[in-house]
């Protein structure tokens, strides 16, 4: 994640809070949920697989509030989001990644404004190996040596072992299974945008329609690899520590190394909406987003095992539904 994101002030008081807590909390400047009259009706939420479970969860709480509400939801990839918000196919577009300057491009030609990105959680996106796995950290190079044929990194060699790794014993000659995602998968594109150095995947890594079936492959499988957000840990895998350069220390993804951006592949999850500028919203997709950002919204994004937004990164996501 680029420091940029995250402003001196708001990092400070965020870190702050992150010392005095030994779990992640929610911000507690950020107010409880309050109901409104009126709400109900249907909608659609397509796009992000990793974001998937999230929405749900929001979902199931947020008809708690407004049992008259229908959301469906499907989770097939961050690239179908767009289209379906050009199309009008959903109201919501959860994305595990930003949209490209193309998809923001296609969007604006047809309704004359951007769409609305609304950074939801942070997430660190992780590298997953078997629990049984005693690697003790990886450099970025080193993962592109695995992942990518191109290594664009310039790391000296490819890596197809676990031995080339440093691993003794029974590890020392086995080969490395590559478990990711498949091209329609926000994930899949912000791993290669930033752990591969915008190179190309090998051909032998095992493209999986989930991030739960990525796992779930890395737990059967002794000597896999693979990479999904970090929520999708399970007693069967364990997420490895990563270095940005060869010789630096290994960081783990908690949110404070997600925050100062010493985890190097840490990442907001965004959901994107179709705001019309100086138009009254639907109350249905404004209440939706609104509970997001609530107490109780940011708790279910830590129950989903990601991260919560700083207060001043809510009151911001908050600020566009006025606009």
């Amino acid at each position: 994640m680029s420091k940029k994101w995250i402003s001196a002030a708001l990092l400070s008081a965020t870190l702050a809070g992150v010392a005095q807590a030994q779990t992640i909390e929610v911000d507690e400047r950020i107010p409880s949920y309050q109901k409104v009259s009126g709400i109900s009706g249907n909608a659609s939420s397509i796009g992000s697989d990793t974001m998937n479970n999230m929405m749900a969860l929001w979902l199931e709480a947020f008809r708690k509030y407004y049992p008259n509400v229908r959301i469906q939801i499907e989770g097939k990839g961050s690239s179908t989001a767009p289209p379906a918000l050009i199309e009008g196919t959903a109201q919501f577009g959860p994305m595990s990644r930003a949209m490209k300057s193309s998809e923001e491009d296609k969007f604006e030609q047809a309704f004359g404004y951007k769409p609305t990105p609304l950074r939801t959680s942070l997430d660190a996106l992780a590298v997953f190996v078997n629990k049984d796995n005693p690697i003790e950290g990886l450099s970025l190079p080193q993962v592109d040596a695995i992942f990518s044929k191109t290594r664009r990194s310039e790391f000296a060699q490819d890596i197809t072992s676990w031995g080339e790794l440093g691993l003794n014993g029974n590890w020392s000659k086995a080969q490395i299974s590559l478990y990711g995602r498949n091209s329609a998968s926000g994930t899949y594109g912000f791993f290669k945008k930033q752990a591969l150095f915008k190179g190309d995947y090998k051909d032998q890594v095992k493209e999986q329609p989930g991030s739960a079936s990525v796992v779930q492959g890395i737990t059967e499988d002794r000597f896999g690899i693979g990479y999904s957000g970090i929520g999708y840990l399970t007693s069967g895998v364990r997420v490895v520590p990563l270095a940005k350069k060869p010789g630096q220390p290994f960081m783990e993804g908690s949110l404070e190394n997600v925050l100062t951006g010493d985890y190097p592949l840490g990442r907001f999850l965004y959901n994107y909406i179709n705001k019309a500028p100086g138009k009254p919203m639907d109350p249905l997709v404004r209440e939706f987003c609104k509970f997001i950002f609530s107490k109780e919204g940011q708790e279910i994004v830590i129950k989903d095992g990601y991260m919560p937004v700083p207060f001043e990164v809510a009151e911001a996501e908050l600020a566009k539904l006025d606009d």
